[in-house]
C-alpha cells in the first residue's frame, strides 16, 4: 500500500494518490491530471477510482478529464447529482483497490453530499480517512457554502456537521490518520493548521470543533462565528464540478498563443479583455500596460484571481515572466478561468520597446510615509485581512480589505494623493493596480507594507495576538 499527498500550496489543497497491488485510487484531483497519470505509469498501475469528497467550490477538480483519459469510475457520496457519468455511493459502501478497501462514510454538513473515505489496510485495520472539507486539521468545513443549494440555513448545516463528526469520525480509533483536502490559507475554513497530515487523536485534543464537552448549540455558534463572505467565484466552480468542463489541453492550447504588441493591443480592444500582469510586484511598479491588473504568479495567485475577477468567462490577456505562460494558463484554469486568449510575446519589455503607452506606480518607503503622516496628515488605507488589521494597525487608518475592495471604492480620494499598504507589498500592489484601472491615479504604494511600518515611530494600536481575537 502506498499513499501520497500531492499538495498544491497556491490553493492550499491536498489531492491523494493511493496504490495497492497495481490498482490506484485518486482522491480530489486537480484539473491538470498528468501528474497522476505519470505516477500510475511509473508504478505500472491502473487508475480504477476517482473519489470526490464533495463538489468543490474553490477549485475545478480533474475528475472528468482523468476519467476520460483512464476509464476510471468517478465516485461521489449520497445526494450528489452530476451531468456526466458517475457512481453515487451508498453510505457504508465498500470499494476494493488491490489489497485494501475504501469505505464511503456519508458526512454531510459542509455540503449535503460531503463524504469521508475510510481506508482499511490489507489486514482490515482502519488506517486513514480522506476527510475532504468535513474535517481539517484545527478546523472543520464552513457550513455556509451550500446553504442556497441545500435550501437550508448555515446553522442547520452546522448542526448536521456536528452529528456527522460525532457519529462517523470521532468514533474511529485515535491512531487513524487524517488526510484533509485543505490546509492554512484556504477560504474553505477559518482556523486551519499549517500541518497537512494528522491523526484523529491529535484532533480530539487540539481542534476546537471536536471538544468532547461541546454541545450542538455551542458547536453551531463557534463554527459560524466570524465567517467572512466566500469569494464570488465559488458557486461558479461548483457548477463546473457538477456539470463538467472543457479539456485543459484545449484551454492551454488557446491560452498560450503568442501575440506581438500590435496583436495584443488589437485583441484587447476587440474583445474588451482584461490585461492581467503576473510578473513580480517589483517589476510591475517600474512599468506596466495602462489599465492592466497585477496579480503576481508567485503569490496566492489563483485564489486572488477568483476573489477579484468576478466573471470566470472574462476574456483575459496575459503579461507573464518569459517562460511561465503555460503555468499561468494552467493555474487560471484551476479556478475555472478558461477564457485566456493569449500572452504578450516578449513580455512587458516587448511592449515598451514597441513604443506603446506605459504607466508607473509610485512607491515610497515607510520612513517617508512617517514624514507624510506627520507633515501632511496623509490618507492611508490598510488592505490586509480584517484579522490582521484587528491584531495591529496604524492609528486612525481604516480597514479596506483587498478581498472587498469594491465595497470601499468610494472611500478613496479621487484628486489627492493617498497611500495603501498590506503586510509585505504583494496585496497593496494588487489593490493599487485595481484602483489605477478605476481612475484613482494618485494612489501610492508603501514599500515593505506593515512589516516596514512596524520599524518606524508611526503611531500604532497595541498588538493583540490573532489567536485571541
Amino acid at each position: 500500500m502506498n499513499i501520497e499527498q500531492i499538495y498544491t500550496g497556491c490553493l492550499a489543497q491536498g489531492a491523494y494518490y493511493i496504490e495497492s497491488n497495481g490498482e490506484v485510487a485518486i482522491v480530489d484531483p486537480l484539473r491538470e491530471v498528468n501528474p497522476y497519470l505519470s505516477r500510475a505509469q511509473k508504478d505500472g498501475a491502473n487508475i480504477k477510482y476517482i473519489f470526490e469528497t464533495h463538489f468543490h467550490a474553490d477549485f475545478v477538480s480533474g475528475h472528468v478529464t482523468l476519467a476520460e483519459k483512464t476509464g476510471a469510475t468517478i465516485v461521489f457520496g449520497p445526494n450528489a447529482e452530476t451531468s456526466f457519468e458517475s457512481y453515487i455511493a451508498q453510505d457504508g459502501e465498500v470499494f476494493k483497490i488491490g489489497d485494501i478497501t475504501i469505505t464511503a462514510l456519508h458526512t454531510p454538513g459542509h455540503t449535503m453530499e460531503s463524504t469521508t473515505y475510510l481506508l482499511k489496510d490489507s489486514n482490515n485495520n482502519e488506517h486513514a480517512i480522506f476527510s475532504g472539507d468535513t474535517l481539517f486539521l484545527g478546523d472543520v468545513g464552513r457550513p455556509d457554502l451550500a446553504q442556497k443549494a441545500a435550501h437550508m440555513t448555515q446553522e442547520e448545516l452546522a448542526g448536521i456537521l456536528y452529528d456527522s463528526l460525532r457519529t462517523k469520525i470521532m468514533t474511529l480509533p485515535d491512531k487513524v490518520v487524517v488526510y484533509p483536502a485543505h490546509g492554512a490559507g484556504s477560504a474553505c475554513g477559518k482556523n486551519m493548521s499549517k500541518e497537512t497530515v494528522g491523526t484523529i487523536g491529535d484532533q480530539k485534543k487540539t481542534n476546537y470543533a471536536l471538544r468532547t464537552d461541546m454541545n450542538k448549540e455551542e458547536f453551531i455558534k463557534e463554527v459560524t462565528d466570524g465567517l467572512l463572505p466566500p469569494p464570488s467565484y465559488f458557486p461558479l466552480n461548483v457548477k463546473l464540478n457538477k456539470e463538467g468542463y472543457e479539456s485543459i489541453d484545449t484551454i492551454i492550447d488557446k491560452g498560450t498563443r503568442a501575440l506581438s504588441p500590435n496583436e495584443f493591443e488589437q485583441l484587447a480592444n476587440e474583445t474588451d479583455a482584461l490585461v492581467l500582469d503576473v510578473r513580480h510586484q517589483s517589476e510591475f511598479i517600474k512599468g506596466f500596460i495602462p489599465r492592466s491588473i497585477f496579480i503576481g504568479i508567485d503569490g496566492g495567485f489563483a485564489p486572488w484571481v477568483g476573489a477579484l475577477i468576478k466573471d470566470i468567462e472574462q476574456p483575459i490577456l496575459l503579461v507573464t515572466p518569459e517562460g511561465r505562460e503555460e503555468e499561468t494558463v494552467t493555474r487560471l484554469s484551476r479556478v475555472g478561468f478558461d477564457n485566456t486568449l493569449g500572452y504578450l510575446n516578449g513580455s512587458y519589455n516587448a511592449w515598451k520597446s514597441a513604443g506603446k503607452e506605459i504607466d508607473l506606480l509610485e512607491s515610497i518607503s515607510a520612513t517617508n510615509l512617517e514624514t507624510k503622516i506627520t507633515q501632511e496628515n496623509a490618507a492611508v488605507f490598510d488592505v490586509r485581512k480584517p484579522g490582521e488589521y484587528e491584531s495591529e494597525h496604524i492609528v486612525d487608518v481604516p480597514s479596506t480589505p483587498l478581498d472587498f475592495l469594491n465595497d470601499h471604492i468610494n472611500e478613496f480620494p479621487k484628486n489627492e494623493p493617498f497611500y495603501v499598504h498590506c503586510a509585505g507589498g504583494y496585496r497593496s500592489v494588487i489593490a493599487a493596480s485595481i484602483l489605477k484601472a478605476r481612475g484613482f491615479h494618485n494612489v501610492i504604494d508603501i514599500a515593505g507594507g506593515y512589516g516596514a511600518i512596524k520599524k518606524t515611530d508611526i503611531k500604532k494600536t497595541t498588538y493583540v495576538c490573532p489567536t485571541t481575537l
